[in-house]
């Protein structure tokens, strides 16, 4: 069915399906809403509102708490700076900024770091994260890991890997649905589906150098049916 439709109106559905009933599945919300543009998520944001007659950033703040639902407001509300939106010198106050908040001091502000990776171009963010490492000698992620935890940490380390490697991060998603016994389907539909006109070859050439198989033999192994042919085309085609 996800691939009949436009993609914005797959991943709508898979948000209202990851909020609706009983819990929440924080893990797909991180995975449609962390690596989009602002283009992006405004399509997306307008298409959910036309599909379920109410405002996404309402539904999300019913379900979401804390800085999680902070964070996630930030980015459907559009708030980050376009692509291409880059300063250098901004770029190493930030990275200041982001090692006061945390290393710097006893105890973590959550807010700068939701605030700075929500608000920043995925362009800016690659070169705050370098001013980070020559300040710190440790990467963003070493210093998140000790920082933050729970939800927060999952969004925030999501966006890291996005602005320095999206396919790394759907390749990984990819082999966690696959690995072990059973396989997460709504996973496997979900990324191939939603990249497949994005960055699917990439996603396909990073996977098979980090698990040394490809993702079109991987799926082969784990499907079955017409849900198999259906991703097996769209994984040959990419």
């Amino acid at each position: 069915v996800g691939l009949m439709m436009p993609p914005e109106k797959y991943l709508c559905k898979q948000l209202h399906k990851a909020m609706d009933g009983i819990g929440t599945d924080e893990e797909t919300l991180i995975e449609v809403l962390a690596p989009q543009t602002n283009e992006e998520v405004k399509k997306i944001v307008d298409c959910y509102e036309q599909m379920y007659d109410r405002p996404l950033a309402e539904h999300l703040c019913s379900e979401t708490s804390g800085s999680f639902r902070r964070l996630l407001t930030m980015i459907i509300v559009g708030a980050r700076d376009p692509q291409g939106t880059v300063d250098a010198d901004l770029a190493v106050e930030q990275a200041n900024q982001l090692y006061n908040a945390g290393e710097g001091k006893l105890g973590t502000d959550e807010e700068v770091f939701y605030k700075i990776l929500a608000h920043s171009s995925f362009d800016q963010l690659e070169l705050v994260f370098e001013e980070y490492k020559k300040l710190s000698g440790q990467t963003i992620e070493q210093a998140m890991k000790h920082e933050l935890s729970g939800e927060l940490y999952d969004a925030l380390s999501a966006i890291v890997e996005c602005v320095q490697m999206a396919p790394h991060f759907f390749a990984k998603r990819l082999h966690k649905a696959m690995d072990g016994a059973g396989t997460d389907d709504a996973t496997l539909i979900r990324i191939i589906i939603s990249r497949s006109e994005i960055d699917l070859q990439n996603v396909k050439d990073e996977y098979e150098q980090m698990y040394n198989k490809t993702l079109l033999s991987a799926v082969r192994n784990e499907c079955s049916g017409d849900y198999k042919r259906a991703l097996c085309a769209l994984i040959g085609g990419a």
